[in-house]
């Protein structure tokens, strides 16, 4: 177990934090992804996320690490901030 805090709004799902986001309309939707591109490929860490008309839904866990690490809480933060939550 960790002793990182789950980020608000955010749920703890055994090793992971996961939240869906909804939108507006399927293009929001993709738009938010196309978003986090960058900022994901500058922490190196990608998470796992699936997206169905107006909705993703995001898992974030450390898979080198087994568990959620600081660079989820990061990667949670930054997600919240481009889907303007």
């Amino acid at each position: 177990m960790t002793d990182v805090e789950t980020p608000e709004g955010w749920e703890r799902s055994g090793d992971a934090f996961v939240k869906t986001f909804e939108f507006d309309s399927f293009d929001d939707a993709m738009a938010f992804m196309a978003s986090a591109v960058a900022p994901i490929n500058e922490l190196n860490h990608h998470p796992t996320w699936t997206n169905t008309y107006s909705t993703v839904k995001v898992e974030l866990s450390s898979h080198d690490a087994g568990t959620v690490t600081d660079r989820d809480v990061r990667l949670a933060i930054i997600l919240d901030q481009l889907a303007g939550d």
